[in-house]
């Protein structure tokens, strides 16, 4: 087995190629609409990408939603990109001093041609910024490939047969990609290289943070499979997870072959049948809404693969679920076959009959039908043909799922793809430029800083944590770092659980401590004034009409009295509003 990662992380700068902001538009409603179509175009090798062949045999219309504020007319691929971001450059380099990889000389952007919507032009602007890399782990030196700066895709919104929306607020915001050589050994390694490569941009303190600022795409190969790539992995400890399945997928589909080959199956030469007669008075919904639509209903033979369409290959997902995913490349919803429970349509058992007889089926043999226009069904059923004749284990790019399975998104790409771009002129690294970029604070130094700021256990949660820059920022404005740190990992997180999310937790938090810091609250006080400030109030607000002014000096003196200096009645009455130490001295000087 053989197990390589992608780390790509966006960058703290504005986008790469143009004045527009990185920040995401927090509006609901864009300011223009527009609508594109793709096609792949020949290279300069005199080829055609065989990934982008696939997307475009989906024949889909691309929609994008413009944001005034963050977008120009760079990123609606209506002007020339300007020159490169500098500070993105400089981050990129720094992160090769830290990893010991060789700057290139110049840095040359490429185009990586993608049609599937995610970019305007058709392609995506990249630039490796250096080479040959490498990182100590617990189980061996890891070599790093490359480190490069790319733009960030569009955001997808929805993605509907033949049509997929986009927003364009994220599209060209600065991305560094680190990637790495098959050397990782196992789920656990692969955990261990992505958080520690993690921590380390991180520890630069120039990177974005948030959910979806940092994606994993995992490269594994078993003994008998074939290379994937898991695109888009987003939970780190999740990674050992899309490992095993994906392990187990491939080991399930050389078990599939092998049943094929000892059943004499392949090579297949079926062609569809239009079957649309035998379903005109269907009762499946599926079916009888297809009719409607004008649709037909198409339908193919495979020999011999009765039961090995059911077969389970990934939790919940079974082989007839990779022949259809390779149907939707026709932009259909997938297939129906005889492996599945076809009472759930329902599909009759006279229908099925008349199907049978239509295709000349064996006891053995297994069919696949799809409902959609003619011409669009009979390319969705080449496409399942394609796939069950392949006499091996493909190498796929396929989609990271929520539950840890992945989905079948395009062939891999290949060398095809890439071509130089002609509008942005190449950046020579001099070394007068490489001594301008300073060298950050390793990620070993930033530990000991930390430690001798907090205790050891905090430490090293706030040097995995998304919230490290925000503390940095906190403590140097005169935050304790004790109490900022545990209401950035604790109090935070209890917030969130009860549904009560900070919009704008730099903003929030800083108002908050510079008028902790005034003695305006106490700490116990501090998830209550959250809750307020989550709603939009200033803290002078939250303070009236939460009653969480701190009771101190006099006011304290004479409640402390009027308690008869009885601690525990006090704290269980005032908890949110007096310091418990002020309270304990006033009443250790009675004693």
């Amino acid at each position: 087995m053989k197990i390589g990662i992608e780390i790509h992380q966006r960058l703290d700068t504005n986008k790469l190629f143009c004045g527009c902001p990185s920040a995401q538009s927090d509006e609901g409603k864009p300011d223009l609409l527009m609508s594109r179509r793709l096609h792949p175009v020949v290279s300069e090798m005199g080829e055609i990408d065989e990934a982008s062949m696939a997307e475009k045999s989906k024949d889909r219309v691309f929609e994008y939603q413009v944001f005034q504020k963050h977008d120009c007319l760079v990123e609606m691929d209506e002007e020339p990109p300007g020159r490169m971001n500098m500070e993105a450059l400089r981050i990129g380099l720094q992160m090769a001093k830290e990893l010991q990889a060789t700057p290139v000389d110049e840095v040359q952007p490429m185009r990586k041609m993608v049609i599937d919507g995610s970019n305007t032009s058709g392609f995506q602007r990249t630039a490796i910024v250096a080479l040959n890399g490498c990182l100590e782990s617990s189980k061996g030196t890891i070599h790093i490939t490359t480190i490069a700066i790319e733009e960030e895709s569009a955001g997808i919104i929805s993605n509907e047969e033949g049509k997929a929306t986009y927003r364009l607020d994220r599209l060209g915001i600065p991305l560094i990609e680190i990637t790495t050589d098959p050397d990782i050994k196992d789920g656990a390694h692969l955990f261990e290289v992505a958080e520690k490569i993690g921590m380390m941009l991180r520890a630069t303190g120039k990177v974005a943070r948030g959910l979806g600022t940092i994606r994993q795409d995992v490269n594994i190969s078993t003994d008998g499979g074939a290379r994937v790539e898991i695109k888009g992995a987003q939970d780190l400890k999740m990674l050992p997870q899309y490992l095993e399945i994906e392990v187990k997928r491939q080991t399930a589909l050389v078990s599939v072959l092998a049943e094929l080959r000892a059943r004499k199956v392949l090579p297949i030469s079926s062609k569809p049948i239009d079957a649309t007669e035998i379903f005109k008075s269907s009762k499946a919904k599926i079916i009888e809404g297809g009719l409607k639509s004008g649709a037909s209903v198409l339908a193919m033979n495979l020999p011999r693969h009765k039961g090995l369409l059911g077969r389970e290959i990934q939790p919940g997902k079974r082989y007839g679920t990779e022949l259809s995913d390779y149907s939707k490349r026709a932009g259909v919803k997938g297939i129906i076959h005889s492996d599945e429970n076809l009472e759930k349509y329902p599909i009759s058992q006279d229908e099925l009959k008349k199907l049978a007889k239509k295709l000349d089926m064996g006891e053995q043999d297994s069919f696949v039908l799809v409902i959609a226009p003619k011409e669009q069904a009979e390319t969705a059923l080449s496409f399942v043909l394609e796939r069950a004749n392949m006499d091996f284990v493909p190498g796929e790019t396929r989609r990271a799922n929520p539950d840890a399975t992945t989905t079948y998104l395009r062939p891999l790409p290949g060398k095809a793809r890439m071509y130089p771009e002609t509008d942005v002129p190449p950046i020579p690294i001099t070394t007068d430029f490489l001594k301008s970029v300073e060298k950050g604070e390793s990620l070993d130094e930033k530990r000991k800083r930390l430690e001798k700021i907090l205790n050891k256990e905090m430490a090293g949660t706030m040097l995995k944590s998304r919230n490290l820059h925000l503390f940095e920022k906190l403590v140097a404005s005169g935050a304790d770092p004790t109490l900022a740190a545990t209401t950035l990992e604790n109090t935070l997180v209890s917030l969130r659980r009860e549904g009560i999310e900070l919009t704008d937790p730099e903003k929030t938090l800083g108002e908050l401590f510079e008028e902790y810091k005034k003695g305006a609250f106490v700490k116990a006080a501090i998830p209550e004034m959250l809750k307020g400030m989550a709603k939009g109030a200033r803290v002078e607000a939250v303070l009236k009409v939460y009653r969480l002014q701190r009771i101190t000096g006099d006011m304290l003196d004479q409640l402390v009295k009027e308690n008869y200096y009885d601690m525990t009645a006090i704290m269980q009455k005032f908890r949110l509003q007096v310091d418990p130490q002020e309270v304990a001295e006033l009443v250790k000087k009675k004693k």
